[in-house]
């Protein structure tokens, strides 16, 4: 996940990059004369503009101008997806401010909203998203795909979609020089590709089960020297609910689940390795504008303190 050495954990890695956005780009912070040597002056004009919009606003316009894209979304949006979302932007913003918050939920919910659409146009019924603070989001499939190419669809969407909302996130940081936005885009970026990793429940174990059933081995090996060197509570739970359900996953619902002509497998294999490359380089444009601005310990604290 990372391009220099091993992936770091991924609650401590967004707590740093959070914490740069909110200590660099809050109003105190961006005076002229404690601005970091070589960051671009705050924008003005338009850009301003632009810059202050707010997650809520970018993801309106860019829904607005694609209407036919929000009615499909509408019939899956109910109460619970809208109260558990409310939920889940009230907890980051405990330690992260309401506008990273209120950003990284909307990007959960793009995410979301690529499974979504992709259920939708196969035919296949879906449950309301539903939002677990400090764990993501999930949302169900009603009913048993026909086949593993269907399922690799299903879940290759979210992070596809997810991935626009971070590039849009990281346009935005282009335009305007902000640092909010290139925190935002680089965590989106990360989060889709951490759900690339061939784990289930992650997307990965779903989608490479139509390339190679043995990929699914791979990744729980790469998964537990992972975990033993970042001691992440959460790649644990994961690992541990991926790991009693490998055996049913790997003899597939039904007989010949995994019967996929070789051509449909190609396909999403040059899918999937090409999604996870363009995630990594994504990330790393986002992270390089951050490289020389990341807080030490006392900026760390002194960002996180002052959220509450």
């Amino acid at each position: 996940m990372s391009e220099s050495g091993p992936p770091e954990d991924l609650e401590r890695r967004l707590r740093n990059l959070q914490a740069v956005a909110r200590h660099h780009v809050s109003a105190r912070e961006q005076a002229a004369s404690e601005a970091p040597r070589g960051v671009e002056a705050e924008p003005t004009g338009w850009k301003k503009r632009v810059a202050t919009l707010g997650p809520v606003g970018l993801i309106l316009f860019f829904g607005l101008s694609k209407l036919k894209l929000l009615i499909p979304l509408l019939k899956f949006t109910k109460l619970s997806t809208l109260l558990t979302m409310l939920l889940s932007v009230w907890a980051y913003a405990l330690y992260w401010g309401l506008p990273f918050a209120v950003g990284f939920v909307l990007l959960i919910f793009v995410h979301e909203s690529g499974h979504a659409l992709v259920m939708q146009r196969l035919g296949l019924p879906a449950g309301a998203p539903v939002f677990i603070p400090f764990v993501g989001a999930f949302i169900s499939m009603r009913g048993v795909p026909r086949d593993a190419y269907v399922e690799a669809l299903v879940g290759i969407g979210g992070p596809a979609f997810g991935s626009l909302g971070a590039l849009a996130c990281l346009v935005v940081a282009w335009v305007t020089g902000s640092l909010f936005w290139y925190a935002l885009a680089s965590t989106g970026f990360m989060l889709n590709l951490f759900n690339l990793i061939p784990i289930s429940p992650l997307d990965g174990g779903r989608i490479v089960g139509v390339i190679s059933r043995w990929l699914w081995l791979a990744g729980y090996a790469v998964g537990i020297i992972v975990f033993l060197t970042t001691r992440s509570p959460m790649l644990f739970l994961i690992l541990l609910l991926g790991l009693f359900s490998l055996p049913q996953a790997m003899r597939g619902p039904r007989q010949g689940y995994f019967d996929v002509p070789q051509a449909r497998r190609v396909a999403i294999a040059a899918a999937y390795f090409g999604l996870m490359a363009a995630l990594a380089v994504g990330m790393w444009l986002a992270d390089h504008r951050l490289e020389g601005l990341r807080p030490n310990p006392t900026t760390v604290a002194a960002a996180l303190g002052g959220s509450g």
